[in-house]
């Protein structure tokens, strides 16, 4: 700055240009790392919404309390979508989940809880806080669900890279603006008494110049005397859109990263149709069953008992994961007219309930199947 000054102090005139707001902040991208998240995270919470919650005992299906709080109402403020799809969110997000029980037989997703953990006792959760309203009381965790998504904190572990998508993103789009920026020069009449009072107004001028030009299709600026503007070309016209479409690969890029390592496949969340069913099977191998095993494990856990699981009675999860029965319609008939399997078996498979139809129960062969050995022919010595 010292030569700076120098050249200033030569002409008076021009140190308080110095002092002119010419300058901007670059905004945070705070936005890019939600969008992400909220994109991947809901998604896979729209999917498990669908989910039906199913207790068996006996192979017949259970209507029963958990029947109503798990598949319509497991609180007095939200549906059973509502819950399993914030529930999702809360244990991908928060890398963990924490639902309990009310004495008014009410399940509550906590905002926030405390964990005690022990090393042969049950671990115990205080400071349970739903809403504004804080639990007194204590929990131990066979009193609760409670879930944990991975080893770190989906947010804490992608904070370095959404910070450097951040930059790069602020980055791209200032070169954008400057791509498609009205640029201009203010002159001044050097002969001019420059006061304090004609510096707030030429401040003044530049300022209204820029808006007017800024905010309005047409803009008609009065001339006045001993100031002049004049617009010059604005960049290059030929890669004005370029640099769009490389701020819309970047949030694209972004998605797929988070998408990946939520094992959801990049062509399916975009809404891709090219390999729509290779797409699918594979979101519901890779990131749909895992996350249904792991609920399942945890409801069987703490709302059977261990005697009555071993005796058959469990809960299953059912829903888009299941198949299509007019699409395997061939391989349908190939397993029943097979006797691989009966009609109660394959119903099950194809996410159905079984029926008391006896003839259901039965394995049956329609095909001429039959052990080589069994093949008469040929000639007897």
């Amino acid at each position: 700055m010292g030569w700076l000054s120098d050249v200033l102090k030569r002409n008076s005139e021009l140190e308080w240009m110095l002092d002119l707001d010419l300058t901007y902040e670059t905004s945070q991208r705070a936005y890019l790392k939600k969008m992400a998240l909220e994109t991947c995270i809901n998604f896979i919470g729209r999917t498990i919404s669908q989910s039906d919650f199913r207790i068996v005992k006996n192979s017949k299906r259970q209507l029963d309390d958990w029947h109503y709080l798990l598949n319509v109402r497991p609180n007095t403020d939200q549906s059973a979508a509502d819950f399993w799809q914030k529930f999702i969110y809360e244990l991908i997000h928060e890398n963990e989940v924490l639902v309990i029980l009310t004495d008014n037989n009410d399940l509550l997703i906590a905002d926030s809880f405390t964990r005690i953990e022990y090393a042969v006792y049950p671990d115990v959760f205080k400071d349970i806080t739903v809403k504004d309203y804080t639990f007194q009381r204590s929990f131990k965790m066979d009193e609760v669900i409670y879930l944990k998504y991975n080893n770190e904190k989906l947010t804490k572990f992608m904070d370095g890279m959404f910070d450097d998508f951040a930059n790069l993103f602020s980055r791209m789009i200032e070169v954008s603006l400057r791509k498609n920026q009205i640029r201009g020069l203010v002159g001044l009449d050097s002969n001019q008494q420059l006061t304090e009072e004609n510096r707030n107004k030429l401040q003044k001028f530049i300022d209204k110049l820029f808006s007017s030009f800024r905010n309005n299709s047409i803009a008609l600026v009065p001339k006045v005397k001993g100031i002049e503007y004049d617009e010059v070309a604005s960049g290059d016209s030929k890669n004005s859109g370029q640099s769009v479409d490389e701020l819309t690969k970047l949030k694209k890029s972004l998605i797929d990263d988070v998408a990946n390592i939520l094992g959801i496949p990049n062509a399916l969340i975009h809404g891709e149709l090219s390999d729509y069913e290779t797409s699918i099977k594979a979101y519901l191998k890779f990131c749909i069953n895992p996350l249904n095993k792991k609920i399942a494990d945890e409801l069987n856990a703490k709302l059977i008992e261990k005697e009555d699981y071993l005796k058959g009675e469990k809960i299953q999860i059912r829903g888009i994961a299941e198949l299509n029965p007019l699409e395997v319609a061939d391989a349908v008939d190939k397993l029943r007219a097979s006797g691989v399997y009966n009609g109660n078996e394959i119903r099950e498979k194809l996410g159905d309930e079984r029926v008391d139809n006896p003839a259901l129960d039965e394995y049956v062969i329609t095909k001429n199947y039959q052990s080589a050995k069994s093949v008469e022919g040929g000639e007897s010595e």
